[in-house]
């Protein structure tokens, strides 16, 4: 989530990272496990994605859990109908790690970087994060408000936390996203659909575009309306 500002703490709804918007929620621990694939069995690996009732993929082979304490209820009656896109990678620009889960998960170890003392004191999450591999790390059930999207506002709504889905891309606004993370999104959004009312999809430049810039111009925002099937007023607007 390029495009660090300093928006006014939030509890409950603060930025996501490339996110350089410091909040103190809640204290960070190191007992959480960095991230636990889905047990799975030789019926899953041909099954399609799906979410349970509480919110969760049901076991997969792409699929990973990661639980992240970064979430809170989302408000009275909140329906999820809105997705919305980020890109991330710690540090900036390098990939394959798991300092990103680690640090939805509050157990990143800050001395680890240098540059990791920008987010030192954030408490972030996303509902899931997508590898460059095509590989899925779910961190929040969609039944629960992550807090990835901070100060925002969507067709005269504001607080998108309250009804949105964050997915994040292991990538950089300028780097092109790879085949395999369009091909897991494509099937993550049709799980997502299926379980709630989605009716629109934005980046999050688009919801906070004072202060962010994610997904940025490498993604590709007509093949994904194509590979999903989007109308164009569900759509950002171009």
């Amino acid at each position: 989530m390029p495009g660090w500002a300093q928006p006014t703490p939030d509890p409950g709804r603060q930025p996501a990272p490339c996110l350089h918007c410091p909040h103190t929620a809640f204290p960070a621990t190191r007992s959480r496990p960095v991230a636990r694939p889905a047990p799975t069995s030789k019926h899953t690996k041909n099954r399609s994605l799906s979410l349970d009732a509480a919110g969760w993929l049901h076991p997969h082979p792409t699929v990973q859990h990661a639980p992240s304490p970064n979430h809170d209820n989302r408000p009275g009656r909140a329906v999820v109908s809105l997705l919305v896109l980020h890109d991330i990678s710690l540090p900036p620009g390098e990939f394959g790690g798991d300092h990103v889960v680690q640090f939805f998960q509050n157990t990143l170890d800050f001395n680890s970087h240098p540059w990791f003392d920008n987010i030192r004191t954030l408490r972030v999450s996303a509902h899931f994060f997508i590898r460059r591999t095509g590989a899925i790390v779910q961190c929040v059930a969609t039944t629960q408000r992550a807090w990835h999207a901070g100060v925002s506002r969507f067709r005269q709504r504001e607080r998108c936390n309250d009804f949105s889905v964050g997915i994040e891309l292991e990538g950089t606004d300028t780097l092109p996203y790879t085949s395999a993370q369009y091909r897991a999104l494509r099937h993550l959004v049709h799980a997502l659909r299926r379980r709630h009312p989605i009716r629109a999809v934005q980046g999050h430049e688009h919801i906070a575009p004072t202060r962010k810039t994610d997904p940025g111009p490498a993604f590709d925002w007509p093949r994904f309306q194509r590979e999903n099937g989007w109308k164009p007023w569900q759509m950002p607007a171009t």
